[in-house]
């Protein structure tokens, strides 16, 4: 089985970061394909950052399809081009949010998300509700630019466990959710460290992907998830033009 796996930003050392949380779950027969998106920011801070995201998440979608993949998953935490990437491609698409708040509500009935700004505290609010859990999780913003994941000594880290602490303190959460893919290395050591399940979206995501792969499933191309009509786009999107009719 081979999962690709898009970081819509360009900065590569995330992608990195997230390839090796990939492969630490990944079954023996699942090859982790890591690819950086080589147009747009270097980080998805908003709704501004995640629309120019998007085209050079989708191109590497498309330039990975001749190497083949059977399922891919978007390495960003706003889920950032989700619903476009799962018109496009015949394969499951998996977002990090809706994965990691998929897999919390099977530990615990109530968890709390910790993101980065509260620029995106409010865009992953709005995805758990949109994914059906806005009566069982919180979102806690923990004032961290997401590069600041890269640097030891920034103090990112030091304001994670901050906002951990105020979650289980004042919110009652039961597990905790990590809403960022540059946290992924932290599972493991926070969980240890607070005693509740704490939910990294990467590996939730290679999980679920492998189970859809096995189960012969994939989006359906009715409705809302249909191949995009052919028709021409024009200027710099040209590139972008659907080739084929809708099914």
């Amino acid at each position: 089985m081979r999962i690709l796996l898009v970081n819509p930003n360009t900065t590569a050392s995330m992608t990195e970061k997230a390839a090796v949380a990939a492969r630490a779950v990944a079954a023996s027969g699942t090859d982790i394909i890591a690819a950086t998106s080589r147009m747009g920011p270097v980080s998805i801070e908003g709704h501004y950052d995640g629309a120019l995201a998007i085209p050079g998440l989708l191109n590497e979608l498309k330039e990975q399809k001749a190497g083949g993949y059977d399922a891919a998953i978007i390495a960003c935490f706003d889920d950032t081009g989700l619903d476009a990437a799962r018109s496009f491609a015949d394969v499951p698409v998996l977002g990090l949010c809706e994965s990691a708040v998929a897999t919390a509500g099977f530990l615990a009935q109530r968890f709390t998300v910790v993101t980065t700004l509260e620029r995106s505290r409010v865009l992953i609010d709005n995805l758990v509700r949109r994914y059906g859990m806005g009566g069982r999780a919180k979102v806690r913003a923990s004032d961290i630019p997401v590069l600041q994941l890269e640097d030891p000594a920034s103090g990112a880290i030091d304001k994670l466990r901050t906002e951990i602490e105020r979650a289980l303190l004042e919110d009652g959460a039961e597990a905790i959710v990590l809403g960022c893919a540059g946290m992924t290395d932290l599972a493991r050591e926070l969980q240890d460290i607070y005693g509740v399940p704490v939910v990294d979206g990467v590996a939730a995501a290679v999980k679920q992907a492998e189970a859809l792969v096995s189960l012969g499933l994939s989006t359906s191309k009715r409705g809302s998830y249909a191949s995009p009509l052919a028709k021409p786009f024009t200027g710099a999107m040209s590139a972008f033009a659907p080739m084929r009719a809708a099914s």
